[in-house]
């Protein structure tokens, strides 16, 4: 398993449709950003972050793992990940210069690649591989029908569609108007043609103050909704505890923190319900790991947000006893040699050796853009 090559690469991969927005962000594409690992015998593993496909950005994190990484990785066993995890994430000079952003979103993609190299090696799906898959069904909600920029009739009939014709019963809506009520009437719209059975959570993805969020919340009272998503500014603990605190709709949120430590603090202050750890922004599988027993722990659910399109979050997420559902966005599916699958509104458990990171080659030369 001596480590051989580490070769950076970057994709961007269209969209479901011609553009989405949330309350934040406006994309048209979905960075892949990653690395695939190559050891003395051959085997290759591969890993990645996602991005919003800015190539100037995405190009800093690819040279973080050629310039800083790679001459760390070259020679050494590929199944020691834990060292490695340790020995990357440590290292004193690149502690100095970021222990999130940049050098965390490199650090996850070649964690995974070192996760998806030992599965491969010992030829089964992670899932297997960490210990076995704990449930039979893991139960899918679909996010791509519930963008801010869709129009309330096409939120409507998107919403029908997922749960009438594809098998769907958990849907995600983007919320995050100037005007909250913009919000409330599209929501009610939803649930008056979903019925009441159907599980409908929102994401405000940061957009909105404390007093918003509580005037919401109470407006909201009887829509009977799941969670609520990133309500305010991803940093603010107090914030998000005081809504906890005030609210009947559980407060879910983590796809913007990138340590152990910091879901630590907004578990400790009682700011989350729905714990979302999300191996893209996270140090791989490894850190994922130590938050998903963390809120195990505290007796909390565990929902990974999907920031690498569920591709490795599914394996995680059968096999982890906190977790029971996980968000599906079919954005980049179709350009892995296994796709993550939903049926009748259930993930498909992986069968291939690995992680489901592998790209199609055909993807990797028609999308590939240059690390520069």
């Amino acid at each position: 398993m001596k480590i051989t090559a580490v070769e950076p690469f970057i994709l961007h991969l269209p969209l479901t449709s011609d553009s989405i927005s949330d309350s934040t962000h406006s994309i048209t594409h979905w960075g892949v950003v990653g690395a695939r690992i190559t050891t003395a015998d051959g085997l290759e593993g591969y890993g990645f972050t996602g991005t919003h496909a800015h190539l100037a950005s995405d190009r800093l994190i690819t040279a973080c793992i050629r310039d800083c990484y790679t001459p760390l990785l070259l020679g050494e066993d590929a199944g020691d990940h834990q060292r490695l995890w340790t020995k990357l994430a440590r290292y004193p000079a690149l502690q100095w210069v970021g222990r999130a952003g940049i050098t965390h979103l490199a650090l996850a993609a070649v964690d995974v690649a070192l996760w998806d190299l030992a599965a491969k090696r010992a030829g089964v799906p992670l899932w297997s591989y960490l210990g076995g898959a704990r449930t039979e069904a893991l139960e899918a909600y679909n996010t791509d029908i519930g963008w801010i920029s869709f129009s309330k009739e096409a939120l409507v009939a998107g919403s029908a569609r997922a749960v009438e014709e594809d098998g769907f019963t958990r849907i995600k809506i983007k919320v995050g108007h100037d005007d909250p009520n913009t919000d409330i009437a599209r929501l009610a719209a939803v649930r008056q043609r979903v019925g009441e059975k159907v599980r409908i959570a929102i994401d405000a993805n940061g957009r909105w103050d404390l007093p918003t969020c509580q005037r919401f919340c109470e407006r909201a009272r009887e829509l009977d909704l799941y969670w609520f998503e990133e309500p305010m500014w991803y940093d603010d603990v107090a914030s998000h505890a005081a809504l906890a605190r005030n609210t009947a709709i559980p407060v879910a949120l983590g796809e913007q923190l990138y340590t152990v430590d910091a879901f630590r603090t907004f578990i400790n202050a009682g700011a989350v319900h729905y714990v979302q750890p999300d191996v893209t922004r996270l140090g791989g599988v490894t850190e994922y790991i130590q938050v998903a027993d963390l809120a195990l722990a505290n007796r909390l659910p565990v929902v990974p947000h999907a920031g690498e399109m569920s591709q490795v979050h599914v394996h995680l997420s059968y096999w982890h006893p906190a977790s029971t559902i996980l968000e599906y966005i079919p954005w980049i599916k179709d350009h892995f040699q296994e796709p993550a699958a939903v049926e009748n509104g259930i993930f498909k458990r992986p069968q291939q050796p690995g992680a489901s990171t592998t790209p199609l080659a055909d993807s990797m030369a028609r999308y590939g853009k240059s690390i520069g």
